[in-house]
């Protein structure tokens, strides 16, 4: 039996296979039926793309007014619940320019330069991961799932708790892990750590508790 890929699950493949470092992809969309050509062009409308028969080609960029990665994504979304069904193929990619790219530094590679000077007794931890665009929320929300991250502080930010031996919170090897996940997708951003405990002994409780803006943590 023929297995049909999600458009979405096609469209994450082909980012995975890319550099780091692009600024704007150019993406070509075969559907499989002409009939279903017209609404696939319909749902992709806020990316406009443009119509060759079977074939639409829009562009995705992670910066500038242009429909985003994630934005891209919920769009994918409606075609496939639709029962719409194509191959996508990369046409083109545009670079970052070389100072953009240093300036990045990824998710994970951050959080091993924050973790590494902390005092060896540390125990608790309350970090944020502050994305370059809200695009980017969904997904990293979703590969952030095992921590447990909320959306707090800002539009574009999530907050995680980390627990080094017990209680309530993430291990700092299931955060950098996930991290990594979002690093290998492309998406963005700045972490930092903003709460730090050590040593602390729960008594018959989950840990400690952390208050911010009116709001248990």
């Amino acid at each position: 039996m023929l297995r049909l890929v999600r458009l979405v699950d096609q469209l994450n493949e082909i980012v995975r296979g890319i550099v780091d470092d692009w600024s704007e992809l150019r993406l070509e969309l075969t559907v499989d039926d002409e009939a279903h050509a017209e609404r696939a062009a319909a749902l992709l409308g806020p990316a406009n793309p443009g119509r060759l028969g079977r074939k639409l080609r829009f562009a995705i960029g992670r910066t500038g007014p242009g429909i985003g990665l994630e934005a891209t994504r919920r769009l994918l979304r409606r075609l496939d619940d639709e029962g719409i069904g194509g191959a996508i193929e990369l046409a083109g990619v545009q670079n970052a320019p070389p100072e953009e790219i240093r300036k990045k530094e990824t998710l994970r590679s951050q959080w091993d330069r924050l973790v590494a000077p902390l005092p060896p007794d540390w125990s608790d931890l309350y970090a944020e991961v502050r994305l370059d665009s809200t695009d980017y929320l969904e997904r990293a929300a979703l590969l952030m799932a095992p921590l447990n991250p909320s959306s707090f502080g800002g539009a574009a930010n999530l907050r995680f708790r980390c627990a080094r031996h017990f209680g309530y919170g993430a291990s700092p090897e299931m955060a950098a892990r996930c991290l990594e996940r979002c690093d290998d997708e492309g998406i963005t951003g700045e972490v930092a750590v903003l709460h730090v405990l050590s040593d602390t002994q729960p008594v018959a409780t989950q840990g400690p508790v952390w208050i911010q803006g009116g709001r248990v943590v």
